[in-house]
């Protein structure tokens, strides 16, 4: 059942559809048999239709055969289309034919099962309808961030995964023998972004990243893809206005692309619709006064988890930005603060309704002796970072730059539980298969 006459479902819900003979294929959602009538629920990538099918229209055999057929099994069908407000979409395909392309057999997700069960089957389960609706919406919002960042004249470039460095610190790094000698995969592409804003000046990449964290927590999986951007002579205010900027645009554009998908995951596509700049600030140090008063055991240098960004945000309805960390907290490449030498000039964007940190930003630091300086701080050895001093020799210019989380913001955007929920096939600590 290959080659041209077969139209989409979606093509039987136009408006002159009515009365037409259409041929269909897809694979069969659900199905029911009553009195002489079979009912199918058939679906392709466009959508879902209603295929009614007489047993003395189509004859014993095929009806028979089209009975049979499981749970996710291929049909093709040939019928006129008709109005019917019982029908899911109010149409229906009033099938002349079925043809079983493939009958399957019994199909072994439903709805009891565990959720370690569904993860074992995660090639089966990613057709349910909520994962295809997710991936619809991560899909348009990855057209909306490219299509952004052309408009604002940032060039897509192709960093490597494997690398050299251990990046953002060699305890969260995926360590392997490279020919005899230690590699990585890559953390972020920020180091090999800012080697290329000499020639470009505004530059981004969308690639994996890796993280060797054991946290199990709703928010965290070891490989993430990772939306990063670098902006030359761009100092902190002009970063922070960059992401307001981006965030807000695509939230607008998946909100006009993908209504029904955003509703039918819980999201009303009017809140993201309202979503504006500029989003709210909070200094560190006021964010740990604040999680004091509320009970918090933290103090000036600790390091803020999902419980504490949680409290932060969970009653905010935009994105806030928390800002001006402890240099101790932050990467080797992270500007020291002008005012205050203790804070670097960084920022996270944590999403609202207590989502947790979706971007992280900062001005990157310029002067060769504070990066040696750094380096040797957290027991790094500086002659690995040969090649990234050099950018500081030769064109030293102001800039800064950002990462994005892109599973972190679709979990906020269609408020799902865990983050695993927001790719196809997630990898935690305890899990790199299927």
């Amino acid at each position: 059942m290959t080659g041209p006459g077969y139209g989409t479902v979606a093509s039987a819900f136009s408006r002159d559809a009515v009365g037409t003979t259409m041929r269909l294929r897809g694979w069969l959602l659900r199905s029911r048999s009553s009195g002489g009538i079979l009912f199918l629920l058939l679906r392709d990538r466009t959508g879902i239709v209603q295929v009614t099918g007489r047993r003395d229209e189509l004859g014993d055999e095929a009806f028979d055969a089209a009975e049979h057929v499981q749970v996710e099994g291929a049909v093709a069908v040939e019928g006129v289309v008709a109005d019917d407000p019982r029908a899911p979409g109010g149409r229906e395909v009033r099938a002349r034919r079925i043809t079983v392309l493939d009958a399957g057999e019994p199909f072994p997700i439903f709805a009891e099962q565990t959720e370690e069960f569904r993860l074992d089957k995660r090639h089966l389960a990613i057709r349910s309808q909520e994962l295809v609706a997710t991936f619809r919406v991560k899909a348009e919002l990855l057209r909306a961030f490219r299509e952004f960042l052309d408009r604002e004249e940032v060039l897509e470039v192709t960093p490597p995964i494997i690398t050299g460095n251990a990046a953002e610190g060699g305890a969260e790094a995926f360590q392997f023998d490279y020919f005899g000698r230690p590699g990585y995969l890559s953390q972020t592409a920020q180091l090999y972004l800012e080697a290329m804003i000499a020639p470009h000046e505004r530059v981004y990449a969308l690639t994996p990243s890796f993280r060797a964290e054991k946290s199990r927590t709703p928010r965290h999986i070891t490989e993430f893809l990772n939306l990063e951007i670098e902006l030359a002579w761009c100092d902190f205010e002009e970063l922070l206005a960059f992401i307001e900027r981006m965030f807000v645009d695509v939230c607008h554009v998946v909100a006009e692309r993908r209504p029904a998908e955003l509703a039918f995951l819980g999201r009303p596509p009017e809140e993201l619709r309202a979503v504006r700049a500029p989003f709210p600030r909070i200094r560190y140090a006021e964010a740990i006064d604040r999680l004091v008063a509320q009970g918090f055991p933290v103090a000036w240098g600790s390091d803020l988890g999902s419980s504490e960004e949680r409290a932060l945000t969970l009653e905010e309805h935009q994105p806030r930005f928390l800002t001006h960390f402890p240099r101790e907290l932050k990467a080797f490449y992270m500007l020291q603060s002008p005012d205050d030498p203790r804070t670097v000039e960084a920022a996270d964007l944590l999403g609202p309704e207590g989502y947790g940190e979706i971007v992280g930003a900062s001005c990157r630091e310029t002067r060769v002796d504070k990066l040696l300086e750094r380096l040797r701080a957290i027991g790094a050895d500086p002659a690995t970072y040969e090649w990234y001093l050099d950018l500081r020799r030769h064109g030293n210019v102001p800039h800064a730059g950002f990462g994005l989380g892109v599973e972190r913001m679709l979990r906020w955007m269609l408020r799902r539980e865990h983050i695993r929920d927001t790719t196809p096939f997630p990898r935690t600590p305890s899990r790199h298969t299927p």
